[in-house]
């Protein structure tokens, strides 16, 4: 058996000899690999076995997985040094096969909280092996080698791999999601538009390297801010990933509006539907309360004072993000990574009869006369595919096209500034005015 050996300078592989491997039976899905450039040997750590299975899992475990000579190329510890095989009987057959999810900014606060609640089968089921190929930086890897001990340490089943790596080429390698945490957060005096270059280009670089060598089909949620635009960008630079495939994360502002309509009316929250929230995820974005629905009837049924809507309910979802960092000292990470379990799962579960969720996506060929080119957050529906479709049963009045123009304005404003990273020429920045996005600063 062949093992494949990374390097942080070429992604590709190279066949160890056979006899290198004769007394180390491998269980691929068991393997976690460490992909990290070597360091110098005073700086190297002795191996450890640390648990990382059940014990009723392991047949044998060998304590060492370098071969002689290996040593000056790679680091490993844990369990990044150790191969089980599993006997037959124990594999479990009703389980489906691996699913690949790359996760960008592993070693941060909403990764933290959403890594588990992948490993743990809440996402994709229990019934659903994973491998988790986690990005950092080189100043965060310290911090993401604690995060692949905890993983290994919690004992989750479903949890067959963990890859950890700091260049986007190798960690997205045949990845199937892609979720895109990582970004450069808003700094004191920052402008919007720098901002926007700062980050685009981060996403240009992950766009490209999806493009390259991750599966055909992975679908991709970008958290990072400002996620609509740095989702176009993305997409841009992955011309040969279907463009439908790309999500920019605003089910979070849908799960806030869904919080601040059951609190007004009395209701527990699963009786809010039909929540969408429309365009950017910025303070121009638009939760629509025109075609939400409480208990089956329209939210202006139930709620009757208009101007509440559209004054204080609308701000207050715009801005609680803000709100949240004032009281809370930081940007909001459980609730955001709830709210990326929330967009998986709604694209890998049917969505109820009658009912959709919000998601920013590629607006070209959107039945609401939407400029096109961009990606914006619409109402979907879908098959439980993975995919989706958009919500024909829609209704305007004057007052949600007049938002949602404004929101349009911003976003197309926004495309602008960034057209040196989307392959259309020099960038021209008019932001019509600075709208803070929920943890920028």
């Amino acid at each position: 058996m062949a093992v494949s050996e990374i390097s942080p300078s070429y992604a590709g592989s190279r066949a160890l000899p056979p006899n290198d491997l004769s007394s180390r039976p491998i269980n691929p899905l068991l393997a976690f690999k460490n992909r990290r450039p070597s360091l110098p040997c005073s700086a190297r750590r002795i191996p450890r076995i640390l648990c990382s299975v059940s014990p009723n899992q392991v047949q044998a475990p060998v304590l060492s997985a370098t071969p002689a000579g290996a040593a000056s190329k790679r680091e490993c510890f844990g369990v990044f040094c150790t191969t089980y095989d599993l006997k037959a009987a124990d594999k479990t057959k009703s389980w489906k096969g691996l699913i690949n999810i790359a996760v960008s900014g592993a070693a941060g606060m909403i990764s933290n909280h959403l890594l588990f609640k992948l490993a743990s089968g809440e996402v994709f089921g229990p019934d659903q092996p994973i491998a988790l190929k986690l990005l950092g930086s080189e100043k965060s890897f310290l911090a993401l080698e604690g995060v692949a001990m905890e993983l290994e340490d919690s004992l989750y089943p479903l949890l067959r791999e963990v890859s950890i790596g700091t260049d986007p080429s190798e960690v997205f390698q045949d990845a199937e999601w892609a979720l895109l945490i990582g970004a450069k957060p808003r700094g004191p005096g920052m402008e919007r538009a720098g901002l926007l270059d700062i980050n685009g280009q981060i996403f240009a670089e992950q766009g490209k390297a999806l493009n390259d060598v991750a599966s055909r089909n992975v679908k991709v949620i970008v958290v990072g801010n400002p996620c609509n635009t740095n989702a176009l960008i993305c997409l841009k630079n992955a011309p040969n990933i279907p463009a439908k495939n790309f999500h920019a994360l605003t089910r979070l502002d849908e799960n806030r509006a869904k919080c601040q309509l059951a609190l007004k009316a009395g209701v527990f929250y699963d009786k809010v539907s039909n929540m969408t929230i429309w365009g950017n995820h910025s303070t121009t974005q638009v939760p629509d309360f025109l075609n939400a629905k409480i208990n089956g009837m329209p939210v202006t049924k139930v709620i009757t004072d208009i101007k509440w809507l559209r004054e204080e309910f609308t701000e207050r979802v715009q801005k609680r993000g803000g709100v949240l960092i004032q009281k809370w000292g930081r940007s909001s990470a459980a609730s955001t990574a709830v709210s990326i379990v929330d967009a998986i799962r709604s694209l890998v579960t049917p969505t109820p009869e009658g009912d959709w969720f919000s998601s920013g996506v590629y607006s070209t060929g959107n039945p609401y006369g939407i400029a096109e080119d961009i990606v914006f957050s619409m109402p979907c529906r879908s098959k439980g595919d993975g995919d989706y479709e958009l919500a024909n049963d829609v209704i305007f009045d004057d007052y949600l096209r007049e938002r949602i123009k404004k929101t349009e304005a911003e976003l197309l404003a926004e495309k602008r500034c960034v057209a040196h990273l989307t392959g259309e020429g020099n960038a021209y920045c008019d932001l019509p005015e600075d709208t803070m996005l929920p943890g920028e600063q």
